[in-house]
């Protein structure tokens, strides 16, 4: 993704949410999260335009969401949807990054029956 906020970009993604700066060149990041993915931000070059995140959501599959909710809270940080259940089978919440991306971070649940079928083994 293109932004202007690699820095606040930077420290938002090492400080709240764990990731591990891989690659650093000022202008270009590649940021790495446990489990191996990976998410890239950089400075746009000769004319690229910047990324509008409008409606862009990175969904974040995490082992214990109560946790990472009291511990992003804690931090200071508003969630943008708050921490519930989901019939589709999640327990999840919703934050924004600094670019404006919504990150919905969230745990699987046992889905309720109605949503059962959808599922694809």
């Amino acid at each position: 993704m293109t932004t202007q906020r690699i820095d606040e970009t930077r420290h938002f993604y090492t400080n709240h949410l764990g990731a591990k700066v891989v690659f650093d060149c000022d202008w270009y990041i590649s940021l790495e999260f446990e489990g191996g993915q990976s998410l890239q931000f950089m400075e746009p070059q000769q004319g690229q335009a910047l990324c509008d995140p409008a409606g862009l959501t990175y969904n974040f599959r995490v082992a214990d969401v109560d946790t990472d909710y009291a511990e992003i809270t804690a931090s200071g940080l508003q969630p943008s949807a708050a921490i519930e259940d989901h019939p589709w089978g999640d327990r999840g919440f919703a934050i924004q990054d600094p670019n404006g991306i919504t990150l919905y971070i969230y745990s699987d649940r046992e889905p309720a029956p109605e949503f059962k079928s959808f599922y694809k083994a």
